[in-house]
Parts: C-alpha cells; structure tokens; sequence
C-alpha cells in the first residue's frame, strides 16, 4: 500500500470512528431526553425521542455500508480490521439502545396520558443515572481506545443489575399490597428493564474496545478476567 493510499485509508477510518461517536451522542441524548421526559411529564420531548430513532436506524445501515465498502476496497488485517469489526458491532448496540429509549418514551407517554394514577412510589432515576454514566463511559472508552476504562463499565453493570432487581422487588409488593398499581406497575418494570439492557448494551460496547486494544475477545469470561485483560 502505498503512502497516499494508506493515508487514504486512515482518513477513511477516523471518518468512521467519528461518525460512530456522533450516532453516539444522538443515542446518548435520545436517553437522557426519554427520561426527562419521563420526570416532567413533557410529551413534545417524549415524541422527539421516538421520531429521532428512524435517524439513529438510518446512521446504523450507513455505517455498515462504509465499513462494507473499506473491507471490500481496502482488505485491513490485524488492528485495522478488528477496528472495523468494533465499529460493526458497535452501531448495533448504539442502535438498540435507541430502541431502548423509545420504549421508555412511549411507556411515559402511557403513565403520563393516564395521569399518573395508582403510581407506585418507585423511583427509577438511579438505575437511569446510572444506565447513562455507562453509556457516555462506553463511548469515551470507544473514542480514546481506552480498555482499563472500559472494564471499569463492565463492573458498573453489575450496580445496574442490582437496581433492576431491588426494583422488581419493590413492585411485587406494590402490586401485592394495592392491585390498582398493577398496570403502572407493569409500565415501570419496562421502563426499567430497558434501562437495564441500555447497561447491557454500554458493557458489550466496552468489551468490544477491548477486544480493539488487546486482541482478545472477553465476551462470557469473568469480569476479573476481563479486568486483567485491559491492564496487561
């Protein structure tokens, strides 16, 4: 490969990573204005979250299609292809944690237009805090190519698990104690059961940036594991 062409090929790539970190921060805001939304009851900002997950969908296939193109055009091997391979998987993640968000926005929008009646007192904001914190973690680490960042999110998900489950419990005796609360009740377990997979999707991000660094898969390995990885 020549020099002009290699340069070539590296513009091509930085093009990539930077697109990927602009669906991003759309992903990003889509979330945090989905829980916005959520708190104050404002339905224009819930719909734009919605709307906005048909650009997030468009930006996915046209990030496929050009890394499509550099794998065809260019045949990368070792960091350059594993590069590419990241960014695939990625856009994946990005855009399911958009879906995500869309769920959220229209299970508020519910719980709003029915006027929050037999609203159990369960509060999300920390499993969506830190759902967020993940995510901005994730793409951070993505940005800098950053493992020991990285693992650190892949520990945070376990607090986000624990919220999950501590607020399945909370519901159950809501639901037990008041059956008027069933049907807010089964709204907020989506709420946060999207969320949770919102951590889901930042961790698998993240092992995917170590994946880019170190050269070794640490998808289903302990979290210990994937810790020693990243610091070697």
């Amino acid at each position: 490969m020549s020099d002009h062409t290699s340069k070539q090929f590296d513009s091509e790539l930085e093009a990539v990573r930077s697109t990927v970190l602009k669906m991003g921060g759309l992903v990003e805001q889509q979330v945090t204005d989905a829980i916005e939304g959520l708190a104050s009851g404002d339905l224009g900002l819930l719909n734009s979250v919605i709307t906005t997950d048909a650009r997030v969908n468009r930006m996915e296939i046209d990030l496929d299609e050009q890394c499509s193109h550099i794998i065809a055009r260019r045949q990368p091997t070792a960091g350059d292809l594993r590069m590419l391979m990241m960014v695939i998987k990625t856009i994946t993640d990005l855009e399911r944690i958009g879906d995500e968000a869309t769920k959220v926005a229209r299970m508020a929008i519910a719980i709003n237009e029915a006027e929050r009646l037999y609203m159990p007192r369960v509060d999300v904001m920390h499993i969506a805090n830190a759902a967020i914190a993940m995510l901005r973690k994730a793409l951070d680490s993505f940005a800098r190519l950053d493992p020991i960042s990285a693992a650190q999110v892949v520990r945070d998900d376990l607090v986000v698990d624990n919220e999950f489950s501590a607020i399945i419990r909370q519901l159950i005796t809501f639901m037990i104690e008041d059956p008027r609360t069933i049907s807010r009740s089964i709204e907020i377990l989506f709420i946060a059961k999207a969320l949770e997979r919102i951590g889901d999707h930042a961790k698998n991000m993240c092992e995917y940036t170590v994946y880019m660094v170190k050269g070794r898969d640490v998808r289903h390995i302990s979290l210990e594991e994937v810790e020693r990885e990243a610091a070697e």
